[in-house]
């Protein structure tokens, strides 16, 4: 009987787990799942918009529009003195497809608020 030889080291790139960690922990909260929902039912919206609708803070919505923007799951763009905010659904997409081939299955679909 034969052992395979392995010639190559396992690689596990800490950097790239920690910012695959980012971008799932930017989606598994329950305000950012909120917010994200909001701004897609309305298009784009500016965080003045949201957190009226929200009843927050100004602070803690632009807190969490930072933070889903560092993971790039929403798009700003300017207009005027307005920066409005836009779900990057492709991203979304993106990140929903490779859960599901990590957990070996599809996702359950998510119900609209």
């Amino acid at each position: 009987m034969q052992t395979l030889e392995v010639s190559q080291e396992l690689r596990i790139d800490t950097i790239e787990l920690r910012k695959a960690t980012m971008v799932l922990r930017a989606i598994n909260h329950p305000l950012r799942q909120q917010m994200l929902k909001i701004i897609h039912q309305a298009g784009a919206m500016t965080v003045t918009e949201l957190y009226v609708k929200l009843r927050l803070e100004q602070s803690v919505a632009s807190q969490h529009l930072a933070i889903l923007r560092s993971a790039s799951l929403v798009i700003t763009e300017r207009k005027a003195k307005n920066i409005f905010y836009s779900v990057n659904t492709g991203r979304l997409h993106a990140v929903h497809s490779i859960v599901s081939d990590l957990i070996g299955g599809s996702l359950p679909t998510t119900q609209s608020a």
